[in-house]
């Protein structure tokens, strides 16, 4: 008949076992990269009057994993992100749209932060320009 002692030791030695296992599991899901045509855009002289205006930051997952888009957010409410929630399979190409629109005379200058499962877990657009009458 096995003792106590055994069984709290096999318990022991099963969760060591599991707990090594997790980093390497953590690794293979961060497997994915995310890498954009271009982070900043200028989008020039707009009109108030023209209304909103809207660019396309192309990205790549040049990782191993699918990369999966979590949350983007703006600094701002005059700045909207758009994205697809679909995973995006290594080598394949996705785009975040963001619109901007333009309520006020001056310069410019709105972030978005975009969150995934990848590498980076954050990375920052930009879009800037000029806002006219």
């Amino acid at each position: 008949m096995k003792t106590l002692g055994f069984y709290i030791f096999s318990f022991i030695i099963l969760m060591l076992g599991m707990a090594a296992a997790l980093p390497a599991d953590a690794k293979k899901k961060a497997d994915a990269k995310i890498e954009f045509k271009e982070d900043v855009y200028d989008f020039g002289k707009v009109s108030v009057a023209g209304g909103k205006v809207t660019h396309d930051f192309i990205f790549t997952n040049t990782g191993k994993s699918n990369l999966i888009i979590l949350d983007a957010k703006a600094d701002c409410g005059c700045t909207k992100p758009a994205y697809s929630e679909q995973p995006i399979a290594p080598g394949k190409t996705g785009t975040i749209k963001v619109t901007f629109v333009p309520n006020g005379r001056g310069h410019f200058t709105k972030k978005v932060t975009v969150s995934t499962n990848g590498n980076p877990r954050k990375a920052r657009l930009i879009i800037k320009g000029e806002v006219t009458e």
